[in-house]
This record gives structure tokens, C-alpha cells and sequence, in this order.
């Protein structure tokens, strides 16, 4: 055997061999024999491979076993873990991997790229870009090693890849220095077994699951793109780039601006903010004013709000850190790897995801188209798209067979994350849907509070995006779209807890013209005890089997 990789290590092919390639595996097909890219699979990096390497010492130790419990030191108190990582050898630069900009949806031997370092938002042409990644040098490698690799940093605090996102980090932004990166350990979110739902409100659906991005750290997915975007600006103004930057700004909704608050806050970055007045929620208000970021209120709606930002970041030296920026998707569609890990590589069937600056739709399709060219999976799911009736631009343009585009003006919606009439990645969504055979559909103030209260009484506590993603399934399941048996996944967005104005206003049936036929008000008693029992009894009548 020490023949075979003597031979191996000195063929002047080996560095265009598959890690995998060989004889020498243990019983999950981790190759230990040397990488083409010898940094991206360390020992270290792999909980299988640390426990071999632990075995091994045991075998190869002292027979009483004195001293096993020493096997791994702890970092000195004085170091943190981004040195730790630094001197470990455990998080480097590219690793031989690369990405760019190129105009969105251009062809493979397109002339027009442009490096990541370059503060560009456009195409010449005016269009979109998109990040394109080297798959020629990922396709080196097999989709079980990528598996393995992503499986073997969950859960661990080693720098960066603690984060869901980073994590990804070879098919995120493979040529940042850790050193530059600002993480919060965003992502990792759960899934949550919707299984009273599936059962009782939706004929019995055993597969039902929603993904609660809202529990990353400012309370929703925007966190994922984030820490990339926040990430690469860190990277612009150190040295050696040393680039002009004052600040990153954003116009919002809420989401994007906690987020984008609280990253830049991290690592010492103004972070400018322009909102629409009255129209977001008081604690989406107060998240990048806690951050203290630079918050300016504007007497308009969203799409005004985008228009000045665009206008500001034209002239002056400010990053532009909405989703027009495609380095955004690239950590939003890390959502979707995780989706494919948490079912142990099993592809869903159909992802339902809300809609409305769309670039979330077309990150989720990246992630899923990745891993499906790089052999990680063999299938695309299904994606719906689903849009909240006062703001639809994309359901009108699906209904219309996707003739052309017209921008709507959004009306106020308790989905107010969503109440975009002229979406930014419109181009992006419909390429995504057709790719995927997908569907948008639509959830009027109604549908969509109702979803959402149902929802939260069978044990969630969803935000009213998710209940316009919600009251999209129940539609598409009475049509019979959806099947009882598919394995059906709905994005949530955000946390409840931003958004409990809506719902102290649905259950004080406070809201105008709308039944709110799930409204639970608490109910007011005397403190006497006679008082309280009638109440419990008629309340529980014929549960208490007296």
C-alpha cells in the first residue's frame, strides 16, 4: 500500500485526479489519500475523519488507555477563533476555486465578466448580473464529496464554518480571506414538521414542512445574503483593495435594513437606510435604529425608496446593498442546500416561497440548480412563487402567459415585506419558474391573515409572508396541484415576532371588512371563581368528561 501511494503522490497526472479515485477509503468513501486542492478537505474539517484519526490514536495507544481524554487540546483562552482557524490551516483563501459577474442568463462563452472586486450593480447592456461560478474546476470533484464536506460543518463553531452559509463557502464566495468575513453564524435554520396542519386542515398531507428561516439572527432570510454582500464590502475597504467605500446603503421594506444594520454594525461599517414612512412594522422600524445605522423615513412607498437609494449611490461612495446586488442570492440560496441536507439529500417536491423584489425565488433555484449540475442531487423540485394580492406584478404577468411585463402600484398589505409593485429581479423569477416548471399564485388580506392564524394554532407562529406562501398551498391543494403524499415545503420568511401588530389586530377583530374567522381575543372574568368556572366550562364543553 505504501507503494501505491508513493506512486500516486508522484504521477505527474495526480493533480487532475478525483479525491475520490482511488483504493485507499474508509467505509463512507472519504478518500484519505492527498486533494487536487490538498487545503479544501481537511482532517479537521470532518467529524468522520476526526473520529478516525481519534480511533486510530486509541489502537495506537498505551493499553490501559491512560491519556485518551486528552486527544484534542483547547485553543489558548488568549486566542479566538478566527485566529484559531488561521493557524490551524483550517479556513484559507480560494482553494483554487473562482467566481465572477456576468450578465444575467448570458451564454457560457460570454465576453462580458467582471470581477467580484469591481463595485458594479448592471450589465452594459443596463440588464441584470448574476455570480458565475468555475464549475469546471467544482465538477473535480464528485457530488458525495460535497455531501460529505457540508454535512461535516454543521454544527460546529470552527471559523467560518459555523455559519449555514459559510458553510457553502466554495460555492458562495470561494476567493474571500476568512479574515474578511463578517458572520453572525446566520442560517442553519429548521424545518418544521407542519404535521397538525398537513393532517387536519389539509387532507392529510404527512410530508408537510416549513422552513423557518426567520430565525436567523435579525429575524428573517435577509441575514443569508447579508452576511456575502457585507462580507465582500469588508473585504473592498482593507487592504490591499483599500476602495473608497463610506458606507452601504439599502431601500427597505424592514427585513433588509435589520439585516443590513446589524452585519455593517459588526464590522464597523455606516450602514444608511431609506424606509418608507408608516409602512413598516415598529420593530422592523427599531431594528437599524438600534443598530445605529443612519435610518431616513421617506414620504413614499418601497419602489420610491429604491429609486433614491439607486440616484444616492450613483454619486456618492456608497455600496448599493439591495437584491439589484446578485451578491445577495448568493447566500440566500444557501436556504435551499440546507433544505437538501436536512433530508439527507432527498430533493422535495414542491417549495413554496413568498415573492416580492423576487430575488429570493431565483436564489432558491440556484441552490438547487448547483447541486443538481454538480451531481449532489439528480432533480430539480417544483417551485410556486407566492405573491400577496395588493402587490402582484408577477401573478398578473404568469396569468398572462408571460406577455409583457407591467409594473403594478403596490397597495398597503399586512404582507408588507412583499408590497413591491416593480420588482427588481423580475427577470430572474420568470427564468427561475421556467426552469422548474413552476407556479404563482396569489393570497388576498383575507387568505392570507387567516392562513396565518390557522397556521399559528396548530403550533406555529408565522409572519404574514409565510400566510401568503400558506394560502398558496391551500389553493394549490384544492385544485389538486399539490398532491396529498408530495413533499411540500414552505419558505417562511421571517419571525412572527416582527410583525404582532397585524396579529393583535386580527384576534381583537379589529381589521375592516375582513370576518378573521380564527380570531382567539382573551376573554374577560371576574376574579371571583364562580365567574371563571362558567367561562372554563362552556369554553371546554363536552372535553371535561364529567
Amino acid at each position: 500500500m505504501a507503494s501505491a501511494v508513493s506512486s500516486f503522490l508522484s504521477s505527474p497526472s495526480s493533480s487532475d485526479r478525483l479525491p475520490f479515485r482511488n483504493s485507499n477509503h474508509n467505509n463512507r468513501g472519504i478518500a484519505t489519500l492527498s486533494s487536487p486542492f490538498p487545503h479544501l478537505w481537511n482532517p479537521t474539517d470532518s467529524l468522520l475523519l476526526r473520529r478516525a484519526r481519534i480511533c486510530c490514536s486509541s489502537t495506537a495507544g498505551s493499553s490501559n488507555g491512560s491519556n485518551q481524554q486528552h486527544l484534542k487540546t483547547r485553543r489558548p483562552a488568549e486566542e479566538n477563533i478566527r485566529e484559531e482557524a488561521c493557524r490551524r490551516d483550517e479556513a484559507t483563501g480560494s482553494r483554487g476555486f473562482s467566481a465572477c459577474y456576468v450578465p444575467f442568463d448570458a451564454p457560457a462563452d460570454t465576453a462580458e465578466t467582471y470581477s467580484l472586486d469591481d463595485v458594479v450593480y448592471r450589465s452594459r447592456s443596463g440588464g441584470l448580473l448574476d455570480v458565475r461560478h468555475d464549475m469546471t474546476a467544482l465538477k473535480r470533484f464528485p457530488g458525495s464529496y460535497w455531501r460529505d464536506l457540508f454535512d461535516s460543518r454543521v454544527g460546529r463553531t470552527t471559523w467560518p464554518y459555523g455559519s449555514g452559509v459559510w458553510s457553502k463557502k466554495e460555492f458562495v464566495l470561494p476567493e474571500i480571506d476568512p479574515d474578511h468575513i463578517v458572520s453572525l453564524f446566520e442560517g442553519n435554520s429548521n424545518l418544521f414538521w407542519a404535521e397538525r396542519l398537513g393532517r387536519d386542515h389539509l387532507g392529510g398531507m404527512p410530508d408537510l414542512w416549513v422552513k423557518h428561516c426567520g430565525i436567523s439572527h435579525t429575524g428573517s432570510f435577509k441575514d443569508l445574503g447579508m452576511t456575502v454582500l457585507v462580507s465582500q464590502v469588508n473585504r473592498l475597504r482593507r487592504g490591499p483593495l483599500n476602495r473608497p467605500i463610506a458606507g452601504v446603503g439599502c431601500a427597505s421594506t424592514g427585513d433588509t435594513s435589520a439585516a443590513l444594520s446589524a452585519y455593517c454594525a459588526a464590522a464597523c461599517i455606516p450602514a444608511i437606510v431609506f424606509l418608507p414612512a408608516d409602512r413598516i412594522s415598529l420593530a422592523q422600524l427599531v431594528q437599524p435604529i438600534a443598530n445605529g445605522a443612519t435610518v431616513l423615513s421617506i414620504d413614499t412607498d418601497f419602489d420610491g425608496c429604491m429609486r433614491l437609494i439607486r440616484e444616492v449611490t450613483a454619486e456618492l461612495p456608497i455600496y448599493l446593498a439591495n437584491s439589484l446586488n446578485s451578491l445577495r442570492l448568493e447566500g440566500q440560496k444557501t436556504a435551499a442546500i440546507e433544505i437538501l441536507q436536512q433530508f439527507d439529500w432527498e430533493v422535495p417536491d414542491w417549495v413554496i416561497v413568498p415573492g416580492g423584489n423576487l430575488g429570493n425565488i431565483y436564489a432558491f433555484y440556484k441552490g438547487f440548480e448547483m447541486c443538481r449540475e454538480l451531481e449532489l442531487v439528480d432533480r430539480m423540485p417544483r417551485l410556486v412563487c407566492a405573491q400577496a394580492a395588493n402587490a402582484n406584478p408577477l401573478y398578473l404577468h404568469y396569468k398572462s402567459g408571460w406577455a409583457d411585463f407591467n409594473p403594478v402600484i403596490a397597495a398597503d398589505t399586512f404582507a408588507s415585506a412583499i408590497q413591491i409593485g416593480d420588482p427588481v429581479s423580475i427577470d430572474r423569477a420568470v427564468f427561475a419558474l421556467k426552469a422548474t416548471d413552476g407556479i404563482v399564485e396569489e393570497a388576498t388580506e383575507e387568505e392570507l391573515m387567516d392562513a396565518m392564524s390557522l397556521a399559528d394554532r396548530t403550533g406555529m407562529f408565522a409572519c404574514p409572508h409565510t400566510g401568503v406562501a400558506l394560502a398558496a398551498l391551500f389553493k394549490l391543494r384544492e385544485r389538486g396541484v399539490i398532491g396529498t403524499n408530495d413533499r411540500t415545503i414552505v419558505v417562511s420568511t421571517a419571525h412572527g415576532l416582527k410583525f404582532t401588530q397585524s396579529k393583535v389586530a386580527y384576534h381583537s377583530n379589529e381589521i375592516a371588512n375582513m370576518v378573521c374567522r380564527y380570531a382567539n381575543p382573551p376573554v374577560s372574568v371576574k376574579a371571583n371563581f364562580g365567574a371563571v368556572m362558567d367561562v372554563l366550562k362552556k369554553k371546554l364543553d363536552g372535553k371535561l368528561g364529567l
